[in-house]
């Protein structure tokens, strides 16, 4: 798995997760949603992405975006 992918599974776990908990815990739990979708979006444009460094760093192979 490259970088790349696994931004986007990252990312897509962590969107179900926060609204699972927002389903089941708390309405606030979506202002997580929406800090890693803004983060998505910026990284889209600027190439920076926080995630991608942590990755990385973690040994992943990068892919063709990171």
């Amino acid at each position: 798995m490259t970088i790349d992918r696994a931004v986007i599974a990252v990312a897509g776990s962590f969107i179900l997760v926060s609204l699972l908990l927002a389903h089941f815990h708390s309405g606030y739990w979506l202002w997580f949603t929406a800090f890693v979708g803004a983060n998505l979006l910026q990284s889209a444009f600027t190439g920076f992405c926080p995630m991608a460094m942590l990755l990385k760093k973690l040994g992943i192979k990068p892919g063709s975006a990171f």
